[in-house]
């Protein structure tokens, strides 16, 4: 394991995997040992293939950190889904088709994604405290840059740093989910797999799928640099101390397509909504039979479905709620 490698030292690893029928999968990773004790911080991208900004952002953050300034131990990886990645199927690894961010906890016996995700959860996750997932919101949606946990109350200690990392990462807002984990039933997310073992564990969003913009990739940096600062692991002193934050919610209602057609709103991510307003419409290809979109609560659109097309039941809105 590359845990194993001396202190002040960046190793780079690509480890192999592959299921029953042959089909392998490849994971890049990279351990960056500090000088000092502490501890190990595990940071994923790319678990969505063409989560640019975030991919970036680690790849940029493996170059900047010197491992002498460094307490405990970073491993970074990029790209959790390299197949998806280089095929540019975002939500799908085109070996068997499934998505990665809702195979956990995998199966060594399993299909090629679901190896992965076993391999993640038994390999990378024992040997983690702490678990950031860093990803883009969809190809077609306009979001506002976010933070995301489950608020597990059976490990307070744990959801405690993990909204408080949440809170100091600079971004606009912070969702705090409830951990509603029914004995058997898998938890499919890499990082509420993460926190059912045990490991303080969150989620940020920034930019979209398929985008690559220099704000986006700063802004996801920077979180990162704050945490480890949190976590007395590394101070880059040009990272200024994030703004206190403003808006925290403690539900995320997803807004779905009532049916099929075009999809059309002048809402935009960040804006304001009351319970039972209008917020969108659907129509048939005629322009006629329009279906009214309305609120089910009232709260700030965290993501919007900028697209024209839709299907029924597809997610057209998330609206931050409950907020504290």
């Amino acid at each position: 394991m590359i845990l194993d490698e001396k202190q002040a030292a960046i190793t780079d690893t690509i480890f192999c995997v592959s299921a029953a029928d042959s089909s392998r999968a490849y994971i890049p990773a990279t351990l960056i040992s500090g000088r000092r004790k502490g501890p190990t911080f595990t940071i994923a991208a790319g678990i969505y293939g063409m989560g640019y900004p975030a991919i970036a952002s680690l790849l940029q953050l493996r170059r900047e950190i010197d491992p002498e300034k460094l307490s405990g131990c970073l491993i970074i990886i990029p790209i959790m889904n390299l197949e998806s990645f280089y095929n540019r199927t975002p939500l799908a690894n085109p070996a068997d088709h499934l998505n990665l961010d809702l195979a956990f906890p995998g199966s060594p016996a399993g299909t090629i994604t679901e190896v992965t995700a076993d391999f993640i959860t038994t390999g990378i996750f024992d040997a983690t405290d702490i678990f950031l997932d860093i990803h883009g919101g969809g190809v077609n949606e306009n979001l506002v840059p976010h933070a995301c946990y489950y608020d597990n109350k059976e490990l307070q200690h744990q959801t405690q740093l993990a909204a408080r990392l949440s809170e100091i990462s600079g971004l606009a807002a912070v969702v705090s989910l409830p951990y509603n984990q029914p004995s058997g039933h898998p938890a499919r997310q890499a990082f509420k797999q993460a926190v059912r073992l045990g490991i303080p564990a969150l989620s940020i969003t920034v930019g979209k799928l398929g985008s690559y913009e220099k704000t986006d990739i700063v802004s996801a940096k920077n979180a990162v640099y704050r945490m480890m600062q949190e976590l007395n692991m590394y101070d880059n002193k040009k990272v200024l101390t994030a703004s206190p934050l403003k808006r925290s919610y403690t539900e995320q209602v997803s807004v779905t397509g009532p049916g099929r057609g075009l999809f059309y709103s002048s809402f935009k991510a960040g804006a304001i909504v009351t319970k039972d307003e209008e917020i969108g419409y659907i129509t048939d290809v005629f322009g006629r039979n329009i279906k009214i979109i309305t609120a089910p609560v009232s709260g700030t659109i965290l993501k919007k479905n900028t697209g024209l097309a839709v299907n029924e039941g597809e997610t057209l809105f998330y609206i931050g709620s409950g907020q504290k």
